[in-house]
């Protein structure tokens, strides 16, 4: 792996546990490895300490092989050739941004540092705006500058810190396409900080999910979401609820009963000695909930936000159980209104009941 995290952990002086806490992951060559999680989960301290920002207080850091943290060893910041962009780009005003983007490279000739100028801006799609400033850019375009100027030393691993947290919604999504298609086009590792999950999606290779200083799961977007590890991963991403169920033995397999009808026949389900007494929590996700009017399920409309081709439907039972579900958004039913609704699930998530609360 070109980045090995093994076991770290970053604690602050008089802080009652570590901020980040025996976190491992691996990131190849070439890859853009995500972290994700809610507001102090921790994964701008993992950064920062892969930038050298801040020190590990146990496990290690390696860099395409090479030690640079561990509890007895700190390679500076500006020896580990990396490259960082943060949220507020922090360009220089006053420079251009030729001269912006040059800024890291003064140990070459000027001839070769315009040449490497001229090329990394080309590469983000500003070829011809090196005398132009800051303030004359979009928000967009500022974002890309910054990380030309990452680029342009040829670090060996990017470091990005929530770069587009200052855009508005539709024009992150955008962006972060772009970032990805930039990112593989120099053929760049990087590690990329966020708290959105589409964000997180468009770009990564490997997403990670952290919660309270830990890693839950390090895995591709399709995993996470229909295979999540634990029930933090599960809640988190995606829309979702968690419904009570009970595994029955069905000859020498199982099924699922759920408070929507029993799961159909072949889906793929935990045997009843998983749980005490086959009783678990099912994750219900909104593409598992099928409105279909001649289903002997009925539940009640409690909240519809429309989403353009669909609406994404808040639902009760009539047992009291809430459920989601994506409906065309042609079925534009009020708010109030029974509709019927089955299970289409083809990916069987369950965990043991959570403990009810106090």
């Amino acid at each position: 792996m070109f980045l090995q995290i093994d076991q770290v952990d970053v604690r602050y002086s008089g802080q009652p546990r570590p901020a980040v806490q025996q976190v491992a992951l691996g990131l190849a060559a070439g890859d853009i490895g995500v972290l994700i999680g809610p507001s102090g989960c921790g994964k701008t301290t993992l950064l920062r300490a892969v930038a050298g920002l801040e020190r590990v207080t146990a496990g290690t850091i390696h860099l395409s092989g090479e030690l640079v943290s561990g509890a007895r060893l700190h390679v500076p910041p500006e020896a580990r050739r990396i490259g960082m962009v943060f949220q507020d780009y922090a360009l220089f005003p006053h420079l251009d941004v030729g001269r912006n983007v040059a800024f890291g490279l003064k140990h070459l000739p000027a001839r070769e540092r315009a040449r490497r100028v001229t090329e990394v801006l080309a590469l983000v799609d500003l070829a011809g705006s090196e005398r132009r400033y800051p303030h004359e850019l979009s928000g967009g375009q500022q974002q890309r500058v910054a990380l030309a100027r990452a680029m342009a030393p040829s670090p060996r691993l990017l470091l990005l810190d929530e770069p587009f947290s200052n855009l508005d919604v539709d024009l992150r999504e955008r962006l972060a396409h772009e970032l990805r298609a930039i990112l593989k086009a120099a053929r760049a590792t990087a590690l990329f900080v966020t708290h959105d999950q589409l964000e997180a999606f468009a770009i990564g290779d490997q997403i990670g999910v952290m919660h309270d200083g830990r890693l839950h799961q390090w895995d591709d977007a399709y995993t996470l979401y229909h295979r999540p590890a634990t029930r933090f991963v599960a809640d988190f991403i995606g829309h979702g609820v968690f419904v009570p169920a009970r595994i029955l033995r069905n000859g020498v397999g199982s099924r699922l009963e759920t408070p929507i009808g029993p799961l159909r026949d072949g889906t793929e389900c935990p045997l009843p000695d998983a749980y005490a007494e086959g009783r678990c929590d099912l994750l219900l996700r909104a593409d598992d909930i099928v409105h279909d009017d001649d289903a002997p399920v009925k539940a009640r409309i409690l909240r519809k936000a429309f989403r353009g081709s669909e609406f994404l439907y808040t639902l009760q039972l009539a047992s009291g159980e809430t459920v989601l579900a994506h409906v065309p958004s042609h079925h534009d039913h009020r708010v109030g209104e029974w509709i019927g609704i089955r299970p289409q699930v083809d990916h069987v998530v369950t965990f043991a009941p959570a403990a009810p609360d106090g």
